[in-house]
């Protein structure tokens, strides 16, 4: 069974558009859109065990250029 994530995403001022184009790019996000509140979008994620989601976050998503921060929720 897959690991699911929903990732919170803030992103720099003036970015939330082109790091959800890059998002619905991946391979991996399944779903991603640009949200209100206190972060500019969410990501749903979704990758073979914990160890590729964790990958996935921390070497593709992070590093996409705009992103600031993250917060990872695993689905239970």
């Amino acid at each position: 069974m897959a690991t699911r994530a929903y990732i919170l995403i803030e992103t720099k001022v003036g970015r939330a558009k082109d790091v959800l184009t890059a998002l619905r790019a991946m391979q991996n996000i399944s779903q991603s859109d640009i949200i209100t509140g206190t972060y500019d979008l969410i990501a749903l994620a979704e990758a073979d065990d914990m160890l590729a989601l964790v990958d996935l976050v921390t070497a593709q998503v992070q590093n996409i250029n705009g992103v600031q921060r993250t917060i990872t929720c695993v689905a239970a």
